[in-house]
């Protein structure tokens, strides 16, 4: 699939709907490590540099600051409905980097008006990345629905022992289907992981009954999302 960030500059140079009228509001970084006062140029929350714990601490923290401040405009889940540029494709490299945290930092005005009000002042660096990080490891929807059906029966399994312990079964080899799934889910951005529902589901495989149960429900809303 054919990404540039020249797409994104053509969008937001088209945006007709002005949004500067915007509250932006605080978003909660405190559980994530500080980076500094000068801003970075790449997401310092991938994954692969921050790891597990703190790209996932950053997608929560992120998903929340993008549900206030970005979704009016950037549509909700991150998937735009054309009013202003979908941020999934952003390429998630350093170059993808640059051009979001200018304009998260400046904003953008176009003959006068305000289309995007800057929040780098206001939110502050470790929310513009958390913000990214979320954005960035959405899933490609369209292969979420290519395993629909696999998800579907692993979620009615767990459905069934979430209310029944005796009936529980092999967890680890349904932990591994997910991940087998998980593996084959892929981003719109480039990010090497996905924050798909059958990733998350086999994160809260933990052996416990509350874990069968919260993975469940993941699969189920996961799911009804995606129909």
């Amino acid at each position: 699939m054919f990404r540039t960030t020249a797409i994104f500059a053509l969008a937001l140079a088209g945006m007709a709907h002005a949004h500067g009228d915007v509250t932006p509001q605080a978003v909660d970084t405190s559980a994530l490590p500080e980076v500094g006062e000068d801003w970075l140029t790449e997401n310092p929350y991938r994954v692969e540099a921050a790891g597990e714990e703190v790209w996932m601490k950053a997608i929560e923290i992120g998903a929340s600051g993008y549900n206030q401040n970005c979704a009016r405009c950037h549509g909700l889940g991150a998937v735009s409905g054309g009013l202003a540029p979908d941020l999934r494709y952003l390429e998630a490299e350093e170059y993808g980097d640059e051009w979001y945290v200018e304009r998260f930092r400046e904003g953008v005005t176009q003959n006068g008006t305000t289309k995007m009000p800057a929040f780098g002042e206001l939110l502050g660096q470790e929310a513009a990345w958390a913000i990214r990080t979320y954005v960035e490891t959405r899933a490609d929807g369209d292969m979420v629905d290519d395993n629909g059906e696999p998800l579907g029966q692993i979620r009615d399994e767990l459905v069934r022992w979430a209310d029944d312990p005796n009936a529980v079964g092999d967890v680890d080899a349904v932990k591994q289907q997910l991940d087998d799934i998980a593996a084959n889910i892929e981003t719109l951005s480039g990010a090497p992981v996905a924050d798909s529902v059958a990733w998350r589901a086999s994160q809260q495989l933990d052996g416990t009954q509350a874990g069968i149960k919260t993975a469940s429900e993941t699969l189920t809303v996961g799911l009804s999302s995606a129909q």
